[in-house]
């Protein structure tokens, strides 16, 4: 089932180019080789595998310089050391400024999990262009994740036929149907990745992180964090409290939550984020031309899903708008302000009888390009979140729960609640009740939190610098919309941001941009 609340963080693909031969599977041969002594062998970068979302090979940097790509060996099983290896592919783009004034590499994660970063630095590439000029800038697919030993569950008719399915189901014939569907698709993943399933932990992509700072020559990890990739670099400074330089959180994870407190602060922050989409279009000096209030342009929504459980709308053929499809999409162009446009048109075309729009948005968030391939990012999202996640949770226990979900978000309730099903029959025992993330003796972290961020709602900001520790966790404020901050391009964000990690100038404490 689409899933926003175990998907923290929107990975757009582009239309895809099937690549299978560049899939990094993993080795059978034992090493007795050191790997922290490796030496990645850097070349121009080939186009993104299927796993990866596909398209075309990324374009040259704006000075014309290229962007490069490299695999590094980790071990399967950081149990293990010594046994088999898997490939990491890593990307980067050198520093553009002064040699003698480079600080080291500057580690990206966008988030997911299950996003490739393969494709996703050179697609923001031009935004931390100013970042370049002391760093190289460097991402990765992390293991399980595209082109790094990717797990791999259904094909792409079943994942058709997966996200057609009846997300919020009203009676026990489709509460079976969704459960049947779950244990389907987690009996793929078990059949076709076993070997990979025990082995995708955050922890574990946290130990391969210290591996690249390592490989990359650097005394200390520099980082930046998105999202999902706000809890990868929490585990990482509680592992190596020693190891962290300086790094930046955005978008902030909290690390204090359950799965179950997680999906109910994110129907809180979808609600909010529906609630100022809606705010915005009716405040406007032009008519909103879907609805003549915020709370028209909210019921005309709710009807809209109402119908189309009843009746699907004519999407992408062959395949028809569901509820579950049109709520997918809304919640993707929640993510950003720069999608409320695209929002409206597709509501619009939708109350027209055309569901085009709004499967786009749906497809975006699912992985899926315009040819039907679809990357590994749900395949991926599931197997890290169950592995690391270790709450499981019963048809009958969600069905208990979806009063106070609904209490959340009438319009995004049930549809995150009944996801909290995806890891119920799960083989891998997961972790813990949440990350560990207490870092003493770390250098500062910088935390952001966005006010209207509706897939890690701003409290997480403040709950992350608590857990850190003190001394550790520095929070500073954006009064925006979207999922993220530096990516807004507000000023104010972008200077503090770059002060710290291009001057190590930490911002005061409690800072607040608007």
């Amino acid at each position: 089932m689409p899933n926003p609340s175990r998907l923290r963080a929107a990975v757009l693909t582009a239309s895809a180019v099937l690549l299978s031969s560049l899939l990094a599977g993993c080795g059978d041969d034992s090493q007795d080789e050191d790997l922290t002594a490796q030496k990645l062998s850097w070349k121009d970068c080939p186009a993104p595998s299927q796993a990866e979302g596909g398209g075309a090979a990324p374009s040259p940097l704006p000075n014309g310089d290229e962007w490069q790509c490299a695999t590094m060996k980790a071990p399967l099983d950081w149990d293990e050391p010594k046994g088999d290896t898997i490939g990491l592919a890593l990307i980067r783009a050198e520093t553009s400024g002064d040699e003698s004034r480079r600080i080291g590499s500057l580690l990206f994660n966008f988030g997911g999990p299950g996003g490739s970063g393969i494709t996703t630095l050179p697609a923001f590439g031009e935004d931390y262009a100013k970042l370049r000029t002391r760093y190289d800038l460097v991402s990765f697919d992390p293991r399980g994740v595209g082109r790094s030993a990717p797990v791999e569950c259904q094909n792409d008719q079943q994942l058709d036929a997966y996200f057609q399915q009846d997300g919020t189901p009203d009676d026990a014939t489709e509460r079976t149907e969704l459960v049947d569907n779950t244990k389907e698709f987690n009996a793929a993943c078990e059949k076709n990745s076993k070997k990979m399933l025990p082995q995708v932990r955050t922890t574990d992509a946290a130990r391969d992180m210290d591996l690249m700072r390592q490989v990359l020559g650097d005394d200390k990890l520099h980082y930046f964090g998105i999202s999902y990739g706000t809890e990868l670099g929490g585990v990482y400074a509680h592992l190596f409290p020693e190891r962290v330089g300086r790094a930046v959180f955005d978008a902030v994870v909290d690390p204090t939550q359950n799965p179950e407190q997680g999906s109910l602060g994110q129907a809180e922050g979808f609600q909010l984020a529906l609630d100022n989409f809606a705010e915005d279009c009716t405040s406007k000096v032009e008519d909103c031309p879907i609805g003549d209030s915020a709370q028209d342009v909210k019921d005309r929504i709710a009807e809209l899903l109402t119908d189309l459980d009843k009746k699907p709308l004519p999407g992408i053929f062959p395949r028809d708008l569901t509820q579950t499809a049109a709520t997918n999409g809304i919640a993707q162009a929640l993510y950003s302000q720069d999608f409320w446009e695209y929002l409206t048109e597709g509501l619009q075309q939708a109350y027209d009888g055309d569901g085009r729009i709004l499967m786009l948005l749906s497809d975006s968030m699912n992985g899926r390009s315009e040819n039907g391939e679809y990357s590994n990012i749900t395949a991926a999202n599931v197997s890290i979140n169950c592995a690391d996640d270790k709450p499981r949770y019963t048809a009958e226990y969600v069905q208990s729960k979806l009063p106070e979900f609904r209490a959340a978000s009438e319009l995004f309730g049930d549809f995150l609640a009944w996801g909290m099903v995806s890891c119920t029959d799960w083989e891998v025992a997961g972790a813990a009740d949440h990350p560990d993330v207490s870092a003493p003796g770390s250098a500062p972290i910088l935390v952001v939190g966005n006010t209207g961020d509706p897939a890690t709602p701003y409290e997480g900001a403040r709950k992350m610098v608590q857990a850190l520790g003190e001394g550790v966790g520095v929070e500073l404020t954006y009064k925006g919309q979207g999922h993220g901050a530096y990516d807004s391009k507000n000023k104010c964000v972008q200077n503090a941001v770059d002060g710290y990690l291009l001057d190590g100038k930490v911002p005061a404490a409690g800072t607040v941009c608007s």
